[in-house]
């Protein structure tokens, strides 16, 4: 039987490592190649047209979402995990709409690791139950518009009402409207738990 060809994507040494030797110690398993950012894994890719890819969500140089989004863009029927530490739905959604085949938690037992990377191999799919009850926690919930998201990224780097429309070039006042927006669509009481809940479920990065 000819072994699955795997390509690994993280910026990690040591995991990146740990992984190569889980997928070699597999007998239906071979590593195929590593990667350590973004635009090396689209390269890789193209070289070597894995089987699965393992790609880490926190690249360097730019998101695992956007390296999946140009891999697949040249390549429709790639397969590929996103591994990550974070469960916010945001970042799931984001990743599906990508074409990601499974999302897999950093945490998750090696053997889980395996059994996902052969289910994605024979064409099937795979969320664990945790990311799947927090995407359907807030699947019905508004999302924020995109001038919601910058002011709300701006919000948390701690500027004020009129450096926000400053920087945006809006009004204050417009830029009052877009929090109580934000405020109300991610539940929050006030700007600190939002950009809380922001952070929490994927929408910005600190």
């Amino acid at each position: 039987m000819n072994s699955m060809r795997i390509l690994i994507v993280d910026d990690h040494p040591l995991f990146l490592e740990g992984i190569a030797t889980v997928v070699s110690s597999q007998s239906d398993m071979q590593v195929a190649g590593r990667a350590t950012s973004a635009k090396q894994a689209v390269e890789e890719f193209r070289r070597l047209q894995p089987d699965v890819t393992l790609m880490d969500l926190r690249l360097p140089d730019m998101s695992g979402i956007s390296a999946v989004a140009a891999i697949r863009s040249e390549f429709p029927e790639a397969k590929v995990i996103m591994l990550t530490t974070f469960e916010g739905d945001v970042e799931i959604q984001r990743a599906l709409a990508a074409g990601v085949r499974a999302y897999l938690l950093k945490s998750a037992p090696l053997e889980e690791l395996v059994e996902v990377i052969r289910k994605v191999h024979s064409g099937r799919k795979h969320l664990p139950p945790q990311v799947a009850e927090n995407l359907a926690q807030h699947f019905s919930g508004d999302s924020l518009s995109q001038r919601e998201v910058e002011v709300l990224r701006r919000m948390a780097e701690g500027d004020r009402n009129r450096d926000i429309g400053e920087q945006l070039s809006i009004s204050e006042e417009t830029v009052k409207v877009h929090i109580r927006h934000i405020m109300d669509k991610l539940g929050a009481k006030d700007r600190t738990q939002a950009v809380a809940i922001g952070v929490r479920r994927g929408v910005i990065h600190l």
